[in-house]
């Protein structure tokens, strides 16, 4: 299937712009400094190589429009007749050919001066060819400016014209000015053609694309025709002759019956007869519009006579297809755009005919034959006499019919609501699917006050029955739950234990009581120096006594308390053992009394803690022992080696120095030394 898409024709630039693409195109293609000290070989072929680079680009755009604008010999009649229609093929002609010239004139320019550059005996010379290679090469294209003014021009028209395939299922509509057609068009597809009620509102051809069958149709809207000499015809009207000709389509022709489009009946029926020869082995369809303001059957006589010979034309193209002359269904045909009636039957009458004729041409065809030869048609020869039903099981049916039953006995809440008056009449029953013993208290109003008191009151009479039980049972739960509680690692408690856990609970629900309540209180609350706790709540003395009450000796925790304590601030701090020297401590002590070694002890100055050596793994540094953690140090030692030799700051300073700075290395050399160069 050949498409035909104009819209991907390259622009045509205008004769001006063109000279301008193609220079600065050289200039900046090509090499621009020379010096006359060159070798000559090196200054010839300078200037050669931009006389033939110039060349090239002319000759690749020319070459390039004349390529893609159509040859009207080689597309298809259709295309080739409507381009000749619209733009005059004579013109096209004569302007792609200029172009032609053109091309080859520039070509013979860059040759014979490309020879003359082989001999030039200096720069100058060199120089003045090129110019006036390049001159004459712009001369030429400044002379077909007019030419290409023209092809932009059709460029932009036939990027506008619609994308029509020819060979394609194509239904063509056709007849009078304002008679209809592109109202049905608009009907039948998706395409949006204006419509107004004057003459000639479509002036050219419109394409729509509409689905008949499973099978894409494309429908062509024509302008209107009017019925005058082929000479006088304007492109408008040469437009819709030219798709009657090549466009293997089912014909629509639309006739006005009312007369509103201001052509009577016999005047349709002179042009319908003047084109009647464009309608050959087509399918024909005579359709008779506006029926909504004229009926077929109330038109006079004479009209049903001109109608009649009509239809006896249409007929003709029946019979020429092989069909039967008494066979006249959908050959006649009316139809009403405004109320649609009869709309869907044209359309389907008209796809049917096409159809039909399409396949009656294939069969035709020597194609056929090749194509009957890769089929094979099976056909079944019973083996008896005996008949053999499809068999169903029985299950089957049942089931079967019993959702057909379901169907049709469901009544929705919406085929209820349109039964009994519709919506806001029919109100919507919420208690029809309450399930209780008698159907008839569904509706039943259920009052909320009775002998002045509250009917839910009385809906339960055992009411207060269960409240006591499940209080009983609550107060049942509460006790086991205390009972648990006295259960440690799954061993019963004595009483004695059993009391001091009971108060230790107590009291530590009390402090947490008060915790809270000073955290409630903190922002408000100023803080007060130990010296003013006149309530001596927080004190050694209490803390050994509530200690000792519950069983536990308090010394460690007020040894403990009192180290930690402020006071010790003017106290010195004893010296600690070194590590690893405890035992020789004592060994040396043995052998000293008691008093010296108290003096000893008093006089020795302060000294630090042994500090622990760099290769010594401390825990959670994540090293396997002492070994692996040297190598790690001496690796991290060698990696900033280099960074610190170029001053780096760390991993992420890669800033680039200003190696040469510019206020040092610029301009030119003054007279004196250049060691700081």
């Amino acid at each position: 299937m050949v498409q035909y898409n104009f819209k991907k024709i390259t622009v045509v630039p205008s004769g001006k712009d063109f000279i301008d693409i193609i220079l600065s195109r050289t200039q900046r293609q090509t090499p621009t400094v020379v010096h006359k000290g060159y070798a000559i070989s090196r200054l010839r072929q300078f200037y050669m190589r931009k006389v033939k680079y110039t060349q090239q680009n002319f000759h690749e755009k020319l070459s390039t429009i004349i390529e893609e604008f159509p040859r009207l010999d080689d597309i298809h009649p259709f295309y080739g007749d409507l381009l000749h229609v619209l733009y005059n093929k004579d013109h096209y002609k004569l302007a792609l050919g200029q172009v032609n010239t053109a091309r080859n004139l520039i070509s013979k320019i860059s040759k014979d001066y490309v020879k003359l550059l082989k001999y030039g005996d200096s720069l100058y010379r060199c120089k003045s060819l090129k110019v006036a290679a390049l001159g004459r090469m712009c001369t030429v294209i400044k002379r077909i400016g007019p030419s290409l003014a023209y092809l932009e021009q059709i460029r932009q028209h036939m990027a506008r014209l619609p994308s029509i395939d020819p060979n394609t299922r194509t239904i063509l509509i056709c007849g009078y000015p304002n008679v209809g057609k592109s109202s049905f068009i608009n009907k039948i597809t998706r395409a949006d053609v204006d419509v107004q009620p004057y003459a000639f509102t479509t002036k050219s051809l419109f394409v729509g694309h509409t689905d008949y069958k499973y099978l894409r149709y494309q429908v062509i809207d024509t302008p209107g025709i009017l019925d005058r000499p082929f000479e006088d015809r304007n492109i408008i009207e040469m437009c819709s002759i030219t798709a009657l000709a090549h466009l293997r389509a089912a014909v629509l022709f639309f006739l006005d019956i009312s007369g509103s489009c201001g052509y009577s009946i016999a005047q349709q029926a002179a042009l319908f007869h003047s084109i009647k020869s464009l309608f050959m082995n087509k399918p024909l369809i005579i359709v008779c519009n506006k029926t909504d303001l004229q009926p077929l059957e109330g038109i006079s006589e004479e009209d049903m006579k001109l109608i009649m010979e009509m239809k006896a034309e249409a007929v003709k193209t029946v019979i020429g297809q092989g069909g039967e002359p008494t066979n006249d269904e959908g050959v006649l045909l009316t139809m009403s755009t405004l109320t649609e009636e009869g709309v869907i039957a044209v359309k389907n009458a008209a796809c049917e005919r096409l159809l039909d004729q399409r396949v009656e041409l294939k069969m035709k065809s020597k194609k056929i034959n090749d194509c009957l030869n890769r089929f094979h048609v099976a056909i079944p020869k019973p083996r008896d006499q005996k008949e053999r039903p499809p068999c169903i099981p029985q299950a089957v049916l049942e089931a079967k019919a019993k959702q057909a039953a379901e169907k049709e006995k469901r009544k929705t809440e919406k085929d209820l609501e349109d039964e009994n008056g519709g919506a806001g009449v029919y109100s919507a029953s919420l208690r029809k699917h309450y399930i209780l013993a008698n159907e008839e208290w569904k509706e039943d109003v259920l009052p909320e006050i009775l002998d002045g008191h509250n009917i839910y009151d009385f809906i339960d009479p055992d009411i207060l029955q269960k409240l006591e039980e499940l209080e009983r049972e609550e107060g049942a739960r509460l006790e086991d739950e205390e009972n648990e509680d006295f259960e440690m690692d799954g061993e019963e408690l004595t009483p004695k234990e059993q009391a001091a856990l009971a108060e230790i609970r107590k009291k530590k629900s009390l402090l947490i009581q008060e915790h809270r309540m000073k955290k409630s209180t903190a922002e408000s609350r100023s803080i007060v120096p130990r010296k003013f706790d006149k309530d001596r709540k927080f004190t050694t003395e209490r803390m050994g006594r509530q200690l000792s009450a519950l069983g536990l000796d308090p010394s460690l925790a007020i040894n403990r308390a009192r180290s930690r304590s402020l006071s010790r601030r003017g106290r010195k701090r004893e010296r600690s053992l070194d590590r690893g020297d405890n035992d020789a401590g004592d060994a040396m002590d043995m052998d000293v009394d008691q008093q010296n070694k108290k003096l000893r002890m008093r006089s020795r100055s302060r000294s630090r803690s042994k500090s622990r050596p760099p290769s010594e793994v401390a825990p959670g540094e994540g090293f396997k022992d002492s070994a692996q953690k040297v190598k790690a140090l001496k690796l991290a030692k060698k990696s900033v080696k280099k960074r610190n030799k170029d001053a780096r700051r760390g991993e992420a300073d890669r800033v680039i120095p200003t190696l040469k700075p510019k206020h040092l290395f610029s301009g030119k050399r003054s007279i004196g030394k250049t060691q700081r160069r």
